[in-house]
C-alpha cells in the first residue's frame, strides 16, 4: 500500500528499459511520465539511470542537474543523456566495452544492486525499472534481508516471470499509456 510518507530510491536499467520499448513497441519512453507514475505522491529520496555509452562520446562525465546550455547536444545520445536529467535523474554511466573479435558488453547489474543495498537503509521503498531477472537475489535481499517494500516496473511482455513474482508489486509499465511515446 503506498503511502505519502514513503521514501522512496528509484533504480533504472536504461538498456533494459530502452531496448524493451524501442524492440516491442517502436516507442520510447516518456522519463517525465514515468517518474511521476512511480513517484505517485511519495517522498523521492534518490532516482538514478545506469546508461552505456557507445563509441564517439567524448564527453567524461555527466552534467549535473542545474548544467544550463544553450547549445545543441553533441549528439542524440548526449540529447538522451540530458533528457534523463532534466527528468530528475542522475546519470551514472560507463564506456560500452569492445572486445577482441568485435563482442560488446556493457551492463549495470553489480553497479546498480550495490547503489541499491548502499541507499536501503535510506529508504522505505526500492524500486527497481527493469525486467531482468538476474535482479531476483537483489530482490529477494532487500526484501528478506533489509525489511524493505521493493517494487519492479518493467514492460510486462518483456519481464522475466521470476522478477514479477519475488516483487511486492509489478507494476506493468505497458499499462500506463502516458510512459511510451510512439515513434
Amino acid at each position: 500500500m503506498r503511502r505519502k510518507d514513503q521514501r522512496v530510491g528509484i533504480f533504472v536499467d536504461i538498456q533494459n528499459l530502452y531496448h524493451s520499448s524501442k524492440n516491442l513497441y517502436k516507442a520510447r519512453v516518456n522519463y517525465k511520465e514515468l517518474m511521476k507514475e512511480l513517484i505517485a505522491g511519495r517522498q523521492l529520496i534518490t532516482a538514478i539511470a545506469y546508461v552505456v555509452k557507445s563509441e564517439g562520446i567524448v564527453e567524461e562525465t555527466p552534467r549535473p542537474r542545474s548544467y544550463q546550455n544553450n547549445e545543441k547536444s553533441s549528439s542524440p545520445e548526449a540529447s538522451f543523456f540530458d533528457a534523463l536529467i532534466k527528468n530528475g535523474l542522475e546519470l551514472r554511466s560507463k564506456d560500452l566495452q569492445v572486445y577482441p573479435g568485435g563482442m560488446k558488453k556493457a551492463d549495470w547489474d553489480v553497479g546498480m544492486a550495490v547503489d541499491a543495498i548502499r541507499m536501503s537503509d535510506l529508504l522505505d521503498v526500492i524500486i527497481l525499472v527493469t525486467g531482468d531477472g538476474d535482479f531476483v537475489p537483489l530482490v529477494e535481499y532487500l526484501k528478506w534481508g533489509r525489511g524493505r517494500t521493493v517494487e519492479v516496473a518493467a514492460f510486462g511482455r518483456s519481464a522475466s516471470g521470476k522478477i514479477r513474482e519475488a516483487a511486492d508489486e509489478f507494476i506493468d509499465l505497458e499499462k500506463l499509456p502516458k510512459t511510451l511515446l510512439k515513434k
